[in-house]
């Protein structure tokens, strides 16, 4: 774990900052290089854009890419084929609030609650992801949505909260 540390420093002070992928394939590079050794698993051609945060308990397949400032903090499982726009934000925990004797922030937080994202779904620009969420294969989530709940697979997700307005295939 200490050597995942240093990694993750290496990461944040230099490859985080470098150009985006579409300006400088090497910039892509690094940023996998340093993404292989920190996250518990990255599959082949995973794209990390420039800004993004991720922590060891990502797991990400073949294909996928994080977005520009994106930050996927936490248990989180992202499928193959994974496309996810500029500055999405994916929760795992929140701060915890169920007491009112004492401040919500000398409560801490509440546990993880891992978020898992299938095959071949398509993330718009700043959709925010809440803990717990999964998200379907062959999904789509509109940019800008709020995602509180579960999506099916094969659905179209929009707004704030997030619901259904489409599905991808008959049922």
């Amino acid at each position: 774990m200490a050597s995942k540390k240093k990694w993750m420093i290496g990461y944040m002070v230099f490859a985080k900052w470098l150009p985006v992928s579409y300006h400088m394939r090497l910039a892509q590079k690094m940023r996998g290089f340093f993404g292989r050794r920190i996250m518990a698993s990255m599959g082949k051609n995973v794209n990390i854009e420039r800004g993004a945060a991720f922590d060891s308990k990502v797991s990400i397949g073949d294909r996928s890419g994080l977005g520009v400032n994106c930050s996927v903090i936490g248990p989180v499982t992202i499928g193959k084929y994974v496309n996810m726009g500029p500055d999405v934000i994916v929760y795992t925990r929140n701060h915890a609030h169920n007491r009112t004797d004492i401040t919500m922030q000398e409560q801490g937080f509440e546990e993880y609650k891992p978020v898992t994202i299938g095959d071949d779904v398509w993330i718009g620009g700043r959709v925010i992801i809440l803990p717990g969420v999964s998200i379907g294969s062959g999904a789509i989530v509109g940019a800008g949505a709020v995602v509180t709940k579960d999506v099916p697979p094969y659905s179209i997700a929009a707004g704030n909260p997030a619901r259904i307005v489409k599905y991808r295939k008959d049922e």
